[in-house]
């Protein structure tokens, strides 16, 4: 089992390194161009392999972390409701599974924040911010939800924004794995840089509206 894992771990981290290339072609090459398609399908299904692959690995035997396991979730979160956005364009969308998404995302969320009080007795302050915006963005969802013509207007605002969050998500992993940065900063880092990022393209889709 132990040589299974260390395989696993193996792929993922592989996998994350595709995701991280093949998602900055996409965020670099124009939108709606095949090359943006082709590398953001790419990054999507790398990304989404890679994050099951390390949930599955933080289940196993002497690599049991809930922590990375509910972090997981958190950019499961990102890249599945930003590759569903692209669904919202069409009328009459079935939105029972983007439902359930954001759901898992807030009950994941409150989890994240109350766990480590009750079992530790002592708050953790990562797994407290990205609860926090995972319920955040989770809750704004079912808002929209329910408004179809607005959803149907927000879908490429919701894809960018969600696909990027994904990104970041990525580009966390990396960061944090290599130590980059001393303490916690590197969990929070490339979160405020791309936040900039995605405000850019949320004004700019803005503008163009």
């Amino acid at each position: 089992m132990e040589q299974v894992v260390k395989i696993l771990i193996y792929i993922h981290a592989s996998l994350g390194g595709v995701a991280l290339i093949t998602g900055l072609v996409a965020i670099l090459t124009p939108k709606g161009q095949t090359a943006h398609k082709k590398s953001g399908s790419v990054f999507f299904y790398a990304m989404l392999a890679s994050v099951i692959i390390s949930m599955f690995v933080a289940l196993s035997p002497n690599h049991h972390n809930p922590f990375l396991f509910a972090i997981g979730i958190f950019s499961l979160y990102f890249i599945l409701t930003g590759f569903r956005a692209l669904k919202f364009k069409k009328q009459n969308t079935n939105l029972t599974v983007d439902r359930w998404i954001s759901v898992t995302m807030i009950i994941t969320g409150v989890l994240m924040i109350l766990l480590p009080v009750i079992v530790a007795k002592n708050s953790n302050i990562i797994l407290t911010v990205f609860g926090a915006f995972g319920i955040l963005f989770s809750v704004k969802d079912l808002i929209l939800y329910k408004k179809p013509k607005q959803l149907r207007k927000s879908w490429l605002r919701l894809h960018l924004s969600k696909m990027l969050g994904g990104y970041i998500a990525a580009t966390t992993a990396f960061v944090v794995v290599n130590q980059f940065f001393p303490s916690f900063y590197g969990w929070f880092i490339p979160g405020i840089i791309g936040g900039f990022i995605i405000a850019y393209w949320n004004r700019k889709i803005t503008k163009k509206a």
